[in-house]
């Protein structure tokens, strides 16, 4: 019998042909440039001509080409032009530059990230052209550079601003990502003007009631009302402290006799202090502390208070449905003042409650109500809508198994019917329309024989009635809607499939036209490899586990190649990219497959599926991901199921050093990039929302920290040390958990590195060697 010792020696010596040369690299590091630029026909971005009914829009039709399209959707009927003057008479002619993502007029940082997507910068100016990410106004990150006649393709997510910078930082333009792959074009026209700000609207808390007789304030941490006639202060409320005040969150009922008042409850917050070894503007270090909330810390307890106005005296409330809360949201008076309710999210995320106070006893009761086993999505699976007119709620929630829409009685609570219903999920609700009883949403799973990922959008009567697909291709879908909401230009894509974009209408889903099929032979032609989705039973030989396989650009079927998992596994969404993209992928061109899974315990499908999170950050879904790594070499025999690495950062940082500590008879390599390795020292919101509250053994057992005896295996740690989304400390205290255990390991601390340390270009270099020195045997860039 062969010893294991020598086995694995006999694995890591496994003879490959120039995998993990100097070439490779080169050829990795040149991706971006080899396949830029070379999918055509693939965005519609549609300008409306005003009294026409109609839209236009431009297309690339190839490397140096274009058409404008003119576009009837009453008939679906179509013209196509070299110039847009063609199409439209002068007086509807508009004054662009072409650009399809959004342009905006001065430079901020983004308001929101969302879905994976591209911008393309196209430089129409005779000078090169660079392009900088404005994560941060002061210091934006550049990213790379057009020059003159070229346009560049790059990854970034919807939401996200891009600024353009010519000679002497001289900014070209600024944009804004959009959530279909995009156009920025830079030709000198742009010019800065200041954004209009936008004032808030006040809540409906106003210290002063619109009869103009009292208002209430706050004097000495209390609350006090005030007669604006006399002057006179009245003081309502004497329990409030420095440490427990009455805030300014005031409520006055609809007939003004009543008042709800918020007094809040304000611990010391944990300060994390992180220590800057090499400022760029003196020699000796800098500390920085920041404000970092743990789980099981004490948080800020606020609490509702309700006065009667006539008798100057409090109405005292029972605190029993609400004594633990995490938070205390959405306060709203009915409109005949009999009560008052708010959304009740107790600590820990096991209930989610709304309760109503009656106005003249104080008395609480819960109206709906939420109380699983585990646990309340509350951060991405949380909808209430109050219908004020009709006296009813429109309400999320998975108790039947599934995330759907439910329609309550606002005044007693009683269920009226369930809005939608079936083995799908509803992602998001886009819009209410109250006069037609209608909800607009997107959802995924409702057709049987597509990946249940896939963004669809549908609508639906508060009755449950009528459900209308508004979009059907196999792919993910964004839509945009005509003006008058009788149109959607729906655009579609998976993987391995690029952008297809159709005309429907809305009234039933029904199709006028296709718009456009992108082309992409020009990309294959460079080289590009299609991902492969996948698809193979989980852990309980029932559930589908979906994933999607990479392969080098210069893949040989009768070659062997190490497989590299790249994993992210947190439970607030699902992972695995589902749109298409024309980016290589820099590890899978050295010589590897890469593989990208959603197992159980991620989000998106049934509330059993996602359950497996609780209180079990650990499992990462690796049953699941194992077996699907291992269904997906039975038939591809190109894939070295000996040679298994896995990378990830942040969550995934902690799921690949778990891989080694758990699953090390599988994986045998890990990159764990900025991993919060115990829950307990990450950041409260998230933490709790998995593993809830109070503190536990199971914090303990999913903690890498604890655990770190456990792992075998050839393991690089990397952190940056001024990351303040995951506590550096997390990182060093599993390395001390290492060390005690008498561990061999390798740790990279990357000086003035934040949050992703892995993916600054010294870091991602470490990465690459890191694998090709463990998994291919040979000593990289060689």
């Amino acid at each position: 019998m062969i010893s294991r010792a020598l086995s694995l020696i006999l694995v890591f010596t496994f003879p490959v042909l120039a995998q993990g040369s100097k070439e490779d690299y080169q050829r990795a590091d040149d991706l971006g440039k080899r396949f830029s630029g070379k999918v055509f026909r693939d965005r519609v971005d549609p300008k409306w001509v005003e009294g026409t009914g109609q839209f236009w829009y431009r297309v690339r039709t190839g490397p140096k080409s274009e058409k404008y399209v003119l576009i009837d959707p009453a008939t679906g009927a179509r013209k196509e032009a070299d110039k847009l003057d063609q199409l439209l008479p002068k007086k509807n002619k508009p004054s662009t530059n072409g650009s399809t993502v959004k342009v905006l007029p001065a430079p901020r940082t983004h308001k929101s990230t969302g879905d994976s997507t591209t911008i393309s910068f196209l430089n129409k100016t005779k000078q090169p052209v660079q392009f900088l990410w404005l994560g941060n106004l002061n210091s934006p990150t550049p990213y790379g550079k057009a020059e003159p006649g070229k346009q560049i393709d790059q990854h970034t997510y919807a939401g996200h601003v891009w600024i353009a910078r010519g000679p002497n930082n001289k900014t070209l333009g600024v944009f804004e990502a959009t959530a279909n792959p995009g156009l920025a074009v830079i030709d000198g026209s742009w010019k800065p003007s200041k954004e209009k700000k936008v004032q808030p609207k006040r809540r409906k808390k106003s210290e002063t009631p619109p009869d103009g007789k009292w208002r209430a304030g706050i004097s000495n941490y209390n609350l006090t009302l005030t007669n604006l006639e006399t002057k006179k202060t009245i003081p309502l409320s004497k329990s409030g402290t420095k440490d427990n005040p009455f805030t300014g969150q005031i409520y006055w009922s609809p007939d003004r006799s009543k008042i709800v008042a918020i007094q809040r409850k304000t611990p010391n917050k944990r300060k994390v202090h992180i220590v800057e070894s090499s400022p760029k503007d003196q020699a000796q270090p800098k500390l920085k502390t920041i404000t970092y909330v743990k789980p099981g810390d004490t948080i800020d307890h606020p609490r509702p208070h309700l006065f009667d106005l006539g008798t100057k005296k409090e109405i005292p409330l029972n605190n029993e449905l609400f004594k633990n809360p995490w938070s205390l949201s959405d306060f709203n008076w009915d409109s005949d003042s009999s009560q008052f309710t708010f959304l009740y999210n107790q600590r820990g995320h096991q209930v989610l409650r709304v309760v109503a106070i009656n106005a003249k006893s104080g008395k609480a009761s819960s109206l709906i109500a939420e109380t699983p086993e585990t646990f309340v999505c509350y951060s991405r699976k949380k909808y209430y809508h109050r219908l004020e007119k009709t006296k009813e709620i429109i309400w999320m929630s998975e108790r039947d198994g599934w995330n759907h829409l439910y329609l309550f009685d606002s005044k007693t609570g009683s269920p009226k019917n369930q809005i939608t219903k079936g083995k799908w999920v509803v992602h998001k609700v886009d819009r209410i329309d109250h006069e037609k009883r209608q909800i607009w949403f997107q959802l995924g799973g409702i057709y049987p024989n597509q990946d249940p990922y896939h963004v669809h959008f549908a609508r639906i009567n508060f009755d449950g009635t009528n459900l209308v697909k508004l979009t059907a291709g196999d792919g993910t879908h964004n839509i945009d809607y005509s003006p008058d909401g009788k149109f959607l230009i729906d655009t579609y894509s998976r993987v391995d499939l690029p952008p297809v974009t159709e005309l429907r209408r809305t009234e039933d889903g029904s199709l006028v036209t296709v718009l456009e099929k992108a082309d992409h032979s020009a990309l294959k032609k460079a080289g590009w490899k299609s991902p492969e989705r996948f698809v193979a039973k989980g852990r309980d030989g029932k559930t589908d586990i979906y994933g999607i396989i990479r392969r080098p650009s210069n893949f040989d079927p009768k070659k062997k190649y190490p497989v590299i998992e790249q994993i992210y596994a947190g439970p607030h969404g699902a992972h695995v990219p589902k749109r298409f993209s024309s980016r290589g992928h820099a590890i899978a061109e050295l010589g590897f497959i890469v593989v990208q899974i959603d197992g159980m315990g991620t989000s998106l499908r049934s509330k059993a599926f996602h359950d497996v999170c609780w209180q079990n950050i650990g499992d990462a879904g690796f049953p699941d991901r194992v077996l699907w790594i291992k269904a997906a070499g039975k038939d591809r025999p190109w894939m070295d199921l000996s040679r298994v690495g896995i990378y990830g950062g942040s969550a995934g940082g902690q799921n690949a050093m778990r891989a080694l500590i758990a699953h090390h008879d599988f994986y045998k390599v890990a990159v764990a990039d900025c991993g919060c390795h115990d829950n307990a020292m990450d950041k409260i919101w998230w933490n709790e929302q998995w593993m809830g509250y109070p503190l536990g053994e199971h914090y303990e057992a999913s903690s890498n920290t604890a655990q770190a005896h456990r792992m075998e295996g050839k393991l690089l740690l990397i952190v940056g040390e001024l990351d303040t989304n995951v506590d550096p400390a997390s990182t060093m205290q599993v390395v001390n958990a290492l060390v005690k255990a008498d561990k061999d390991f390798d740790l990279l601390v990357i000086p003035g590195a934040g949050h992703g340390a892995a993916g600054t270009k010294y870091g991602r270099r470490r990465q690459k060697d890191y694998f090709v020195r463990h998994l291919l045997g040979v000593e990289p860039r060689h």
